[in-house]
């Protein structure tokens, strides 16, 4: 098997300091009156500097592939809405070479957590030095279309959130730039909820005590009345959920 290209500024699974470390261990393994107190915290102390030397070369990695990747041309049109989109395959094809590179290997599934008619896709992105980092989108798996109506049933909708889901997440993980704007012509994802709906639900996590600063992080706003129309319903479940 070929080795892994590494970038060049990533640290070696094994420190100095580790390294140290081990022989200490080692010493203290072959010394009899070395009681197991001692021998656990020198093992959990190497433990810890082996995550840290491997969560910094994740760092390190992740700094190399975002460095190499370029903007990703839109390849795919939205037929209903007439503009184009990235595809999930063109952004493999363009980053897939990098990050593998870059010794990151990625998976998804989906997760618990989601609201209602929901889904939560998942991935799961690890790094040939040990570490590993676990990423999550909702997306909505309702078979409604922009307008409101059902365009498609619950099974072809939750395989399409999961493609939705993927595509997000990998422009998301590598913060991937697209030719144009990657919105797959939904007018409906900028479009923010009314003043009524903004009081609504201001009063309604006032009621849950719900952390608004903590509400509008989530959904990456600065604050209620931002809130995209679309995820006004997610967020409504979200905070009747913190009332059960």
């Amino acid at each position: 098997m070929n080795a892994i290209a590494k970038p060049e500024n990533t640290q070696s699974v094994v420190s100095t300091d580790s390294a140290t470390l081990l022989n200490i261990i080692s010493r203290a393994a072959a010394d009899p009156a070395v009681d197991m107190d001692k021998m656990e915290r020198l093992l959990k102390m190497h433990e810890q500097v082996v995550a840290r030397n491997a969560e910094q070369a994740f760092n390190a990695a992740m700094s190399f592939a975002q460095g190499k990747m370029g903007r990703v041309s839109a390849d795919s049109t939205n037929p209903q809405t007439r503009s184009k989109y990235a595809s999930y395959a063109a952004l493999d094809r363009a980053l897939r070479p990098i990050y593998t590179e870059a010794g990151f290997s990625l998976s998804f599934g989906t997760g618990e957590g989601a609201p209602q008619d929901w889904a939560r896709v998942l991935c799961y992105v690890s790094h040939c030095d040990g570490h590993s980092r676990t990423y999550h989108i909702d997306m909505p798996a309702d078979g409604k279309g922009a307008k409101g109506g059902d365009v498609m049933t619950k099974t072809h909708a939750t395989g399409s959130a999961m493609t939705y889901g993927m595509r997000y997440l990998l422009k998301l993980i590598f913060n991937v730039a697209i030719g144009e704007d990657d919105d797959d012509g939904n007018a409906n994802d900028y479009e923010r909820i009314s003043e009524t709906q903004a009081a609504d639900l201001s009063a309604l996590l006032d009621e849950v005590g719900a952390d608004k600063v903590k509400f509008c992080a989530y959904f990456k706003i600065g604050k209620i009345e931002e809130l995209p129309a679309k995820a006004y319903k997610q967020a409504v479940a979200m905070t009747e959920a913190k009332r059960k």
